[in-house]
């Protein structure tokens, strides 16, 4: 195949880490350009990829007003900055890399969806579990009918305690208006991923869910509004001291500050937006919530995202008519029922290529091949895929909010 090349749109750390496929894989993919307003960020992917003066961008407008200069764009934005974009280089004729949502709300992604159909491209959605091996082999399994009909789906998403202190009360997640709503931001991946392994449309979804604990009413008597001047610190499992001054600087860590010095970190605890008291942020995202569905052939799902867990894998069980897959991202067993026995499965070697349990080396590859062969079908989080599955995360976050069951009807 031929060398794609590939301009990098948002140099945070999902745009680093599509990036640096090409540092793996020089053969097949190699970063051309790349567009942040961060200095720091900008010049630590341009440096990474021997990008030129020339293609080093403090604005995407700055990229799309050029002649084109690469096959394709990974759009890496923030969840409010990806329509605009998405928009304006589909009509430039670049292949696009979106990392997910979509989009703020559903006519954004349909507006998406439309330039991008119509512009004739290769399109997908950073839905990365789509393409871990775990959940590939999950499917293959499904699919050879070792478990019969599937007729229900339990998945769980723990996002984890820290973890919903770091991104979605004290992070740039935490706000509704700033961002996305949770379950749009943290669990589109999540519901999309129900829909790949179920393999049939939603016809009904209902949800609830609330902000129930990060909230000052929820504050211990004698707390601060910081955590590095707070007499209760200590008995505090979210407190920024044990989250971030470790002595680490892997990610969360890397968050706060784009230097990393033992001082700089220490500095952004002391006096940025994580070294907050939880109970004292501007979130109001919701830190638990449960979702129902209804697919065709009366196949029912149920999901539950909860930020009062450990940091552990996501856990899924399919039942079917003639077996069950119990799984957890590394390794899932299937139990048949006229045998009684159980196979076990192990994709933790292929999971530790890369993030996401593989996922990101995996969307990355599946799009560059597609880029090359310019064929859209390459990619399993197309447009039309990946609008459907938006469909319902926006259909579940009207439900919770109204309390009622919606059509999905309704919603395509």
């Amino acid at each position: 195949m031929k060398q794609v090349t590939v301009a990098i749109v948002g140099a945070g750390g999902r745009g680093r880490g599509y990036a640096s496929y090409a540092e793996a894989h020089p053969e097949k993919a190699r970063v051309v350009a790349v567009a942040d307003p961060n200095s720091i960020r900008r010049e630590r992917v341009a440096e990474a990829h021997d990008v030129p003066p020339e293609n080093r961008f403090t604005d995407w407008r700055e990229l799309a007003e050029r002649p084109q200069i690469a096959d394709a764009v990974a759009i890496c934005t923030q969840d409010r900055m990806h329509t605009e974009p998405t928009i304006a280089f589909a009509a430039k004729g670049y292949h696009i890399l979106l990392e997910k949502p979509m989009a703020p709300t559903l006519d954004e992604c349909r507006q998406i969806v439309k330039a991008v159909k119509d512009a004739g491209i290769v399109f997908a959605v950073g839905h990365v579990m789509r393409y871990s091996s775990y959940w590939r082999m999950v499917k293959d399994v499904i699919d050879s009918g070792a478990i019969g009909e599937i007729v229900n789906v339990l998945h769980l998403e723990p996002v984890g305690y820290w973890h919903q202190a770091h991104s979605f009360v004290r992070g740039p997640w935490r706000n509704t208006e700033e961002s996305s709503f949770m379950l749009l931001q943290k669990a589109c991946h999540d519901l999309d991923i129900m829909q790949y392994i179920v393999g049939k449309q939603c016809v009904a979804v209902s949800s609830f869910g609330s902000l129930k604990h990060f909230k000052s009413s929820q504050k211990p008597q004698g707390a601060s509004a910081r955590c590095t001047n707070c007499s209760v610190e200590k008995q505090c499992p979210y407190s920024a001291r044990k989250i971030y001054l470790t002595g680490k600087t892997a990610w969360p860590v890397s968050s706060l500050t784009d230097t990393l010095t033992s001082e700089s970190i220490a500095e952004a605890v002391e006096n940025g937006p994580y070294g907050r008291c939880v109970y004292e942020c501007d979130n109001d995202v919701v830190d638990h919530q449960v979702v129902n569905l209804l697919y065709e052939d009366d196949v029912t799902g149920s999901f539950t995202m909860s930020g009062f867990t450990p940091m552990i894998r996501r856990q899924t069980r399919v039942m079917g008519t003639r077996g069950e897959i119990t799984g957890n991202r590394d390794a899932f067993t299937v139990y048949d029922f006229l045998t009684e026995k159980t196979s076990e499965y192990d994709s933790s070697v292929q999971s530790a290529d890369g993030g996401h349990g593989g996922g990101d080396a995996g969307i990355m590859k599946d799009f560059v091949e597609a880029v090359a062969a310019g064929d859209p079908s390459m990619v399993s989080t197309g447009p039309d895929e990946s609008l459907e599955s938006h469909a319902v995360v926006f259909a579940a976050e009207a439900a919770r909010l109204k309390r009622t069951v919606e059509d999905m009807a309704d919603y395509r």
